[in-house]
């Protein structure tokens, strides 16, 4: 590359960082201001300065590597918040959330798509497309309410972790599927290998952290746990995507792995929060810049949209609700909320199914719609049911 060359794309560079963090700072003051969640303003700031309307960015491998990055920090700063204890007391419920909260939406989307025009691999693309959830977004918000130790807020954590790697096993069974095969053996080891690095951080792990912890102060290269704690992160962001479970698993638990270890370190807390917030905004505002408002245009794919945007709230709040009933009617509700958005998993699953030629274009754009909108339609709703136990109105 040429030095003008070199210098122009620079400049370039430098324009998308300015445009996306200023516009997603900015949206995200006014709805701060309006008291809604700060999220919601940071996710339109995407779709308005992306090239749906302004066309001031749009969508490349520096804005996904950014994102990457910044949902990586949001769920390590998360599992800095939570304790293995705290999981482990809600596992059975987490569990069963889990469990309720893919077979419900999965079957769903598979009817849904069965009565649209009974194409049974496509149905089972979209219906798993439904499945995963985004926990990115909603631990935004309860992080921003400080309710990250609510009983809730543990079994949506404890659920997403689960969701994450049943999903990814859906997704392993009909992708085979799609190519003439099912190999069982090879979606069977993931399984175990998934299990096994989860049950290995939160076990071995987190003790082995904390009494190591009092000697990363003999470390002389200066703020020696925050780079002992990234580097740990990163480390886990890895392997978690080289067993096959995505990177976002791998950093939550090193984050809970390090929980205890950092409790009362606030220099280690505030400077991954403040990492954490320069970085997450372009994770919402990429997601943003993904939502293709095109969709609208054919009255039957914005019919399908609706449909399938419909189905996977309801059935995530009924199966997830189900799963955590023992919290009563509010806690429930809490919980199935919690577990609404779809994020870029979903998008994932719909763009593997393109690419394979499973699903066609209004398909993909159905099931983009409905990843975009459940993550906007959850945090206007968490905030609210979650509002008593912050002590504050809705």
């Amino acid at each position: 590359m040429s030095a003008d060359a070199a210098a122009v794309h620079g400049s370039r560079l430098l324009i998308e960082l300015f445009v996306m963090l200023g516009g997603a700072k900015l949206l995200a003051e006014l709805f701060a201001r309006l008291r809604q969640p700060t999220v919601v303003g940071e996710i339109l700031a995407g779709v308005l300065v992306g090239p749906q309307v302004l066309h001031l960015v749009a969508p490349s491998e520096t804005s996904q590597v950014l994102a990457e990055l910044g949902v990586i920090f949001l769920l390590f700063n998360v599992g800095l918040e939570t304790k293995p204890a705290a999981i482990f007391k809600v596992g059975p419920t987490a569990l069963l959330v889990a469990v309720l909260g893919v077979a419900v939406p999965m079957c769903c989307g598979f009817a849904l798509m069965m009565a649209w025009d009974g194409k049974p691999m496509e149905a089972l693309f979209i219906g798993t497309a439904m499945v995963a959830t985004s926990v990115g977004i909603t631990a935004r918000v309860l992080s921003g309410m400080g309710l990250l130790d609510t009983a809730a807020a543990r079994i949506i954590l404890g659920a997403a972790v689960i969701d994450d790697i049943l999903g990814l096993l859906m997704l392993a069974a009909v992708a085979s599927a799609a190519q003439g095969r099912v190999n069982i053996a090879e979606i069977a080891t993931t399984a175990l290998l998934a299990l096994g690095f989860v049950a290995a951080i939160a076990l071995l792990g987190a003790p082995a952290l904390t009494r190591a912890a009092p000697h990363f102060s003999r470390l002389r290269a200066g703020n020696e746990f925050f780079v002992v704690a990234v580097l740990l992160c990163f480390g886990l962001a890895l392997a978690a995507t080289y067993i096959g479970v995505a990177a976002i698993v791998g950093a939550f638990l090193a984050g809970m792995a390090l929980a205890e270890a950092v409790e009362g370190n606030h220099d280690v807390h505030q400077q991954v929060r403040g990492a954490t917030e320069f970085l997450v905004p372009f994770f919402m505002v990429n997601i943003g810049m993904q939502l293709d408002l095109a969709v609208f245009s054919n009255p039957h794919t914005l019919l399908l949209a609706l449909l399938v945007t419909l189905l996977a709230v309801l059935s995530k709040l009924l199966g997830c609700g189900l799963g955590a009933r023992s919290l009563g009617p509010r806690g429930a509700l809490q919980v199935g909320v919690g577990m609404v958005p779809r994020g870029e998993v979903g998008i994932v699953v719909a763009q593997i199914g393109l690419g394979a030629g499973v699903i066609g274009p209004p398909q993909f754009g159905a099931v983009l719609f409905m990843a975009c909108a459940t993550t906007l339609i959850a945090p206007p709703l968490i905030r609210p049911l979650f509002a008593r136990a912050a002590g504050s109105e809705p």
